[in-house]
């Protein structure tokens, strides 16, 4: 029985896949999978464009493009998303496969060609001109591996979550490589939100765990931010704000369930953040078979919450060159309180980083860094694993 499609929903920056379904067995009643995308912000980009032409299922996490078994949804006509205005826990409905009753491993987001004209997936660069994103490496499909149950009649909803910050690599001078970062999250998860200073633009706001970004969003023209779609199994999180010129601020342990996000600030008593001077952080990565899959971070310890990630960077594919704007300030911390306005504290040490740089296959390399009283070059060959 094919079900009713989900109302379509609106744009913003991440991409979700929602599973509609439930565990059961046997064949005679299908069940359903709803589909649906989302996304987390971007970096340094006013549009990135993806062209969806279909959605396959299969039951094998490790069958091939051109295995048996594949169940196949396809857009008609393929439906071209900016996925940067799926942001602030927005999502669009992409549409609904009906599905044998059972247990299914593996999901694949089908891109259209490039072909002439208008790029079917492109970039568009602060400031610049739109640009073809390269997906040669993705013909088969955008792989995912997750592991959901269909039951006859009824539906579950699972989404993926796509990071276009951290799935779009320069190559070149002007060039973009499409090198997909996806996984699958609960759609039903919990959201933490609040408001920033509306006078600041590009206030980066994401929930983390032990220095590692889960998700993120970018506060809107009015200063509101919410990081939806979070795990409760995970809670708490710390939620870091990041701003060109402003020192780093950090919310400590902020804990959500199944039932209730956490609200951080209003909107007549918004965070705001210090002024800072930013130092720059450049060089290059190497050697050449490293610089495909190549990234480089910065993280600083902020008092009670630890390590928080600041920064990340891309590394061009083809030159190995990165650049990372980091505030020289000391940050802030506030610890989570239902009570508000939180009250924020220096902690910490100011211009402190520890910098990482990661390949696929090499070794990972840290550099302690002050930047305090200056920007500095970190030029780092990477030995294999």
């Amino acid at each position: 029985m094919q079900l009713k499609s989900g109302s379509r929903g609106v744009w913003a920056v991440a991409i979700v896949v929602l599973l509609l379904a439930a565990c059961g067995s046997g064949d005679s009643q299908p069940g359903a999978v709803r589909l649906a995308i989302t996304d987390a912000p971007a970096c340094g980009f006013d549009q990135v464009n993806l062209t969806i032409e279909r959605i396959r299922v299969h039951r094998d996490a490790d069958a091939g493009e051109n295995a048996s078994g594949w169940t196949d949804l396809r857009l008609n006509p393929s439906r071209r998303l900016d996925l940067l205005k799926l942001n602030n826990g927005v999502l669009e409905e992409l549409g609904q496969l009906s599905l044998p009753a059972g247990r299914y491993a593996q999901l694949r987001l089908v891109l259209a060609a490039n072909g002439s004209g208008t790029p079917a997936n492109s970039v568009l660069p602060g400031g610049g001109d739109e640009v073809a994103l390269d997906v040669s490496g993705v013909q088969g499909g955008i792989r995912v591996a997750h592991q959901f149950s269909v039951a006859e009649e009824k539906v579950t909803d699972v989404l993926f979550d796509f990071d276009a910050c951290r799935s779009v690599v320069p190559a070149g001078a002007s060039d973009y490589v499409l090198r997909p970062v996806v996984k699958a999250i609960p759609r039903n998860g919990a959201t933490i939100s609040g408001y920033v200073d509306a006078a600041l633009t590009g206030v980066a706001v994401s929930a983390q765990k032990s220095g590692t970004e889960v998700r993120a969003t970018v506060a809107d023209a009015n200063g509101r931010f919410a990081i939806a779609f979070l795990d409760p199994a995970n809670s708490p999180y710390d939620v870091v704000f990041v701003a060109a010129g402003r020192a780093t601020a950090v919310v400590s342990s902020v804990p959500v369930s199944t039932s209730a996000g956490a609200e951080l600030s209003r909107i007549d008593a918004p965070i705001v953040l210090p002024t800072a001077t930013d130092r720059e952080v450049g060089g290059t990565v190497g050697p050449t078979a490293a610089r495909s899959s190549a990234v480089v971070r910065a993280r600083q310890v902020i008092g009670s919450a630890g390590e928080v990630e600041v920064r990340r960077a891309n590394a061009n594919s083809t030159t190995g060159s990165y650049s990372l704007s980091l505030p020289a300030a000391q940050p802030r911390l506030a610890a989570f309180s239902t009570r508000l306005p939180l009250s924020f504290v220096a902690a910490g040490q100011a211009g402190r980083y520890v910098l990482s740089a990661t390949a696929d296959g090499f070794v990972t390399q840290l550099e302690t860094v002050d930047l305090t009283s200056s920007s500095l070059a970190w030029n780092v060959t990477l030995a294999r694993q």
